[in-house]
């Protein structure tokens, strides 16, 4: 059989496109999933479906649907990097944080080439995608397939109320929606969390693209779903090397067996690490690199794997008084700060957050939270001395990036993955100030009855603004955010690699769609606006 669509990859993205594209009976579409499909919903394991996040402390973790890639934060340490490997993809894993971008990030694509992406144009896809529960209007959707709603203040916990008024007093503004075009200051955020409208938040389901999209379509006859199918390679054809080679089909690995499946189209989703990584494997990106692996190469696309990006973030960390309230901890996002830089010509630049969490002193620099386990045997045995409050104060549009790259030609070996993170010095003065800010937060009045002291950076980090930047360096990580790794251009854009439609320069037949093709990462999480692009790709195959 040829399919007229094979779609790999089920995040964000790639989930979308096969449930929209197999709306059209005539459509024959395949998703193939490396991780588990679970086929009802209450089979899903439970840290799926109600948990935040990943990195449980050890004696708390369950099992954990992910590819656990590693990569370097800046040519120094290694730092983890969790990517879901599961049905939904890692709409299946994040903290459900359902932040849009800014109207200028989707305007800045457009100036870039890109004109069907500006705000106004994506703004019907993005307003497609949800249900917010709280506001209406021209600029938020409320027949869309996810729930969206944010925390009432009754329901913060006591830091996030710290939070919220300290920030105030310092100047910030209030801001009841952070997903208003023109939202700055503090204020909720917005939550894919049915739980929000329940008695009890602790029933509700994180609503990925699994259960949003992908369970609604599994009775369709002309969609095939396949979990545990890992793609090893794209295939291509051409009669000779002066025509553009065109995708038939891919090559799947699946119960120790070996298949090749034929597609009239093929749809790459596989997320911001894997579709640079699958494209290089089969013959498109750095001629240079890909010859030294022996890979025949079917397209010289130079920026295949480049121009990575993410949110650099650094955690400072202070331990709470011993009988802080248990029933917050691991509890999600609540509230979150918006601002702008002092200097800055880049509006809504950095964000704040802080969360009481389970986290061993030496957790290092990556935090831990999860939600919905402090009810378990397992958390009532766990040694209390272990309670923290992270703050996250991160970079929402760093000027730095990084790259993607083959460590090997085997499918199986992961690529090497650097974020260059702090490189640029205005990449470094923005998150200096934005670590001040969190520190002046925490020495805020209002946290003086929850914290009990600060764990770090410790007053040695803190002794100039050398040591400063030294403790950033060693300790920053990413935002979870990674994306730009097959960047949308024109032709004319030599580090392009897919046109503002997804489909791949120079070659026939392929298209990407998932936070890969983003021009730069926009000021906010990253899984609404891969939603989004998963929205607007199938809008442009099904009208052709």
């Amino acid at each position: 059989m040829i399919y007229n669509y094979i779609v790999i990859g089920s995040g964000s993205s790639g989930g979308i496109i096969a449930s929209r594209i197999s709306e059209n009976s005539e459509n024959s579409v395949l998703l193939l999933e490396a991780g588990k499909d679970y086929q009802n919903i209450k089979d899903l394991p439970s840290n799926i479906r109600k948990g935040f996040a990943l990195n449980l402390p050890d004696g708390l973790s369950e099992e954990i649907e992910d590819w656990s890639y590693k990569g370097f934060r800046n040519n120094s340490n290694t730092i983890d990097i969790p990517r879901g490997k599961i049905i939904g993809g890692s709409s299946s894993i994040n903290g459900q944080i359902f932040l849009r971008g800014i109207p200028e990030d989707y305007d800045n694509w457009a100036k870039e080439g890109n004109n069907l992406w500006s705000y106004k144009n994506i703004l019907p896809s993005l307003n497609r995608i949800e249900n917010d529960l709280d506001f209406s209007g021209d600029f938020h959707g409320n027949t869309g397939k996810i729930p969206v709603k944010r925390f009432p203040k009754e329901k913060w916990s006591p830091t996030d109320h710290a939070l919220y008024q300290s920030a105030i007093d310092m100047g910030f503004p209030n801001c009841p929606d952070q997903n208003s075009p023109d939202a700055t200051g503090v204020g909720p955020v917005p939550i894919n969390n049915n739980g929000l409208s329940l008695p009890d938040f602790k029933e509700g389901l994180r609503i990925s693209s699994n259960i949003a999209y992908i369970s609604e379509t599994r009775e369709r006859l002309n969609l095939t779903i396949k979990g545990n199918s890992f793609v090893k390679k794209i295939l291509f054809n051409r009669s000779n090397k002066k025509t553009t080679p065109k995708a038939y089909g891919v090559e799947v690995e699946s119960g120790g067996n070996t298949y090749f499946i034929e597609g009239e189209n093929i749809i790459l989703s596989a997320g911001a690490i894997g579709s640079p990584h699958l494209l290089l494997l089969s013959g498109i990106g750095p001629k240079e690199d890909l010859e030294q692996f022996d890979i025949e190469v079917f397209n010289d696309l130079p920026g295949v794997g480049k121009n990575l990006r993410d949110h650099p973030t650094v955690l400072p960390r202070y331990k709470l008084i011993d009988n802080f309230p248990e029933e917050w901890f691991g509890v999600p996002d609540r509230i979150c700060l918006r601002y702008t830089a002092t200097g800055s010509h880049l509006k809504n630049d950095m964000i704040i957050y802080a969360n009481s969490v389970l986290s061993p002193p030496t957790a290092g620099n990556q935090a831990h939270y999860y939600g919905n386990f402090h009810n378990s045997d397992k958390f009532k045995n766990y040694p209390k001395e272990e309670m923290y409050l992270i703050w996250r104060a991160r970079i929402n549009l760093a000027i730095g990036s990084g790259e993607i790259k083959l460590n090997s030609s085997d499918p199986k070996k992961y690529p090497y993955i650097n974020y260059n993170f702090l490189q640029e010095k205005f990449d470094r003065k923005r998150l200096r100030e934005a670590l001040k800010i969190a520190l002046k937060l925490a020495d805020h009045p209002n946290f003086e009855k929850w914290i009990s002291e600060r764990v770090t950076p410790t007053e040695k980090n803190l002794q100039n603004e050398n040591s400063i930047e030294e403790w950033m360096i060693e300790n920053v990580c990413h935002g979870h955010h990674i994306s730009g790794t097959c960047k949308m251009g024109p032709s004319t854009d030599k580090m392009a690699v897919v046109n503002q439609y997804g489909k791949v320069h120079g070659i026939d037949g392929l298209t990407v769609a998932d936070a890969s093709i983003m021009v730069n990462c926009i000021r906010a999480n990253t899984n609404v606006t891969s939603l989004m692009i998963g929205e607007r790709i199938s809008e442009f195959i099904l009208n052709g």
